[in-house]
């Protein structure tokens, strides 16, 4: 088992950091290899919470060494809140390491992007304010800031001096907002220059060694299918790679290296921020599914937009990414309900679509047909067995495995680490 992928099957927020850690102990480098910290996990040991935004999941496990690859985008002063946090709490942070080719986040990234989306107004694409766009932007247009230039002042003067050239005129003259002064950037920056010293390398060329040396490698998704650049839901997507395909130019490995894909996909569907979404509830079941499931971003607090199953998605994530297993989280959350809906198949101006529409306004103008699933009544927290589920249960995971173009291999029935029902070995 050399290089598993885990990635999002639909909007984000299914638990990725929980899948991570379910095989935390059986790898030796988790690599996050696109985003930022737009995105969170949580993930839940014993009584213990940690809300990650920025570092791999696997930072919480013993002898595994976390990896920031080069397909990141890096806020240094949230990464050194991390960091700090997690070293209070006991956590060793010492094996970080952060690729020297990632890119930062810089102050004047962060002001564009909570300035632009705010004179969007309706058109808004519901990004986190947090510069991840800009900076991707920058990185596009060859104009960005990558951690190697934290190391020589000369090359980060020059760099700044010149993005700023012209953003500045952006903020002055089209936002009214005050110019930003380069020996700002330049100052704040440099001042993590000895906090970056000991993690910074040549991630690439450390996870090549790894592999051929016979480590173990797991690689984190941020963010997820339906929010992908080129695959997602355009253009209420993230401005990376978060599908399987990310995992080679984010890290600098080949594709033949991945051996297996693992998305997490919960039981129902969530989504933050605008954009398309079929299944979406308006009612007391809507309600019900965000209150039970706590359905508040771990990133940005804001309330998720909560609908029921989709399978065409699950189908078409499976084909995206090549999933080989599904980790089907929060199945607790639907306990209690008397009939579960999932939707099979979209109506699109009368004719159905049983795979996404090519068109994005004929995805966006989808109304869900749905089958309908007995619920059951029985507490489920207790499970590890899937014999252990109720019948209804049982039936209901079935008919998803059917219906989403690969096996449920583990299923998620409660936040702590041990409330896991395993039908097959992830890495087998």
């Amino acid at each position: 088992m050399p290089a598993v992928l885990i990635t999002g099957a639909q909007w984000g927020d299914e638990g990725k950091g929980r899948a991570t850690d379910l095989l935390g102990s059986r790898v030796d480098y988790v690599v996050k290899f696109n985003g930022g910290n737009n995105a969170g996990h949580t993930v839940v040991i014993g009584e213990e919470k940690y809300a990650l935004h920025l570092l791999p999941s696997g930072i919480l496990t013993p002898g595994v060494v976390p990896v920031i690859g080069n397909g990141v985008v890096v806020d240094l002063g949230v990464l050194r809140q991390e960091l700090d946090a997690l070293s209070s709490r006991g956590v060793d942070v010492s094996r970080l390491q952060v690729s020297a080719n990632a890119h930062v986040i810089t102050a004047y990234h962060r002001t564009l992007d909570k300035v632009t989306e705010r004179f969007l107004g309706k058109r808004q694409i519901g990004t986190t304010g947090r510069g991840i766009g800009p900076a991707y932007a920058d990185k596009i247009n060859r104009v960005g800031i990558r951690i190697q230039d934290l190391f020589d002042e000369s090359i980060l003067r020059q760099k700044v001096e010149a993005a700023l050239e012209f953003k500045n005129q952006v903020l002055v003259k089209i936002y009214n907002r005050r110019a930003i002064e380069p020996d700002e950037v330049i100052d704040e920056l440099l001042g993590f220059r000895e906090m970056l010293e000991p993690m910074v390398c040549d991630t690439g060329l450390l996870l090549h060694e790894a592999m051929s040396a016979g480590k173990n490698v797991l690689f984190e998704a941020g963010q997820a299918t339906m929010l992908d650049i080129d695959h997602g839901t355009y253009p209420f997507v993230t401005s990376s790679n978060a599908t399987a395909g990310g995992a080679s130019t984010g890290s600098g490995l080949p594709p033949a290296r991945l051996d297996r894909v693992i998305s997490v996909i919960k039981a129902y569907t969530t989504r933050v921020g605008a954009g398309p979404f079929p299944t979406e509830l308006f009612d007391e079941n809507g309600e019900h599914l965000a209150r039970v499931g706590h359905e508040y971003g771990t990133t940005t607090g804001r309330a998720r937009r909560c609908g029921w199953y989709d399978a065409p998605i699950a189908r078409y994530a499976a084909r995206i990414n090549g999933v080989t297993d599904f980790v089907l989280t929060k199945l607790d959350v639907l306990s209690g309900l008397d009939t579960i809906p999932v939707c099979v198949a979209y109506d699109v101006n009368g004719e159905r679509h049983d795979e996404m529409p090519v068109n994005q306004s004929d995805f966006h103008h989808a109304k869900p047909i749905y089958r309908e699933f007995p619920g059951w009544s029985e507490d489920i927290s207790g499970a590890r067995r899937f014999e252990e589920l109720p019948q209804n249960a049982q039936d209901y995971i079935l008919a998803l495995e059917e219906m989403s173009g690969s096996r449920i291999s583990a299923i998620g029935v409660g936040p702590e680490r041990e409330q896991v029902v395993v039908r097959h070995d992830l890495l087998d």
